[in-house]
């Protein structure tokens, strides 16, 4: 049955532990410990880099400044953008990859996307709109080879479905003062698809 799916490969996920080797080696030296926040029934997508320390500690995506961030761009709240029923929240990894030596994040481990993505992506057939925050969603979504700001200016050859945004994290806001029509053009239909979408 389709519906039994969902539980073993969320559960898989939960105790993945093959990245547990290399986190040892990163300066943070963490243990593995997958964010799984998607339920087959989502009707919007969020697919996002990989979680940050502090999401690693909660366990709970985007449980940071950047994700207060992300909930303004979408224009909606904790209660929903937390809805499991509604919105799906996928990474490009699952677990927070760490810190290099300078403390800089490391980028999410490939074969965390190889291992698990498309069989993720299996599951998600309600969705009616995707949100892909920074260049490794666009990369992996879309198969680009363009960088951020080309990918996201070009949004409207792809919306209403597929949204392209920055990474919501601090180090953009010059990026968005630089940018003022992502606030101007896009966030406004961005905001109205999403609410569309919820309420549908």
């Amino acid at each position: 049955m389709p519906g039994l799916e969902l539980p073993d490969i969320t559960d898989e996920i939960s105790v993945c532990r093959i990245c547990a080797d290399r986190f040892a080696a990163t300066h943070t030296a963490h243990e593995p410990r997958p964010v799984v926040w998607f339920r087959p029934g989502a009707r919007l997508l969020i697919a996002g880099q990989a979680p940050g320390m502090r999401v690693h500690q909660s366990g709970k995506p985007f449980d940071d400044p950047s994700g207060e961030r992300l909930r303004e761009w979408l224009g909606i709240g904790p209660e929903e953008f937390y809805d499991t029923s509604r919105v799906a929240i996928v990474p490009m990894a699952f677990c927070f990859p760490g810190y290099d030596a300078k403390g800089s994040d490391l980028p999410p481990p490939k074969i965390c996307g190889q291992t698990w993505h498309d069989r993720v992506m299996e599951t998600l057939r309600n969705v009616k709109a995707t949100v892909l925050v920074g260049g490794y969603a666009h990369r992996y979504h879309l198969g680009v080879k363009s960088g951020v700001t080309e990918t996201v200016r070009i949004w409207q050859e792809r919306a209403p479905e597929v949204f392209t945004l920055p990474h919501p994290s601090w180090r953009n806001t010059g990026w968005l003062k630089k940018n003022p029509w992502f606030a101007e053009d896009l966030l406004p239909l961005l905001q109205a698809r999403v609410r569309e979408v919820l309420d549908g």
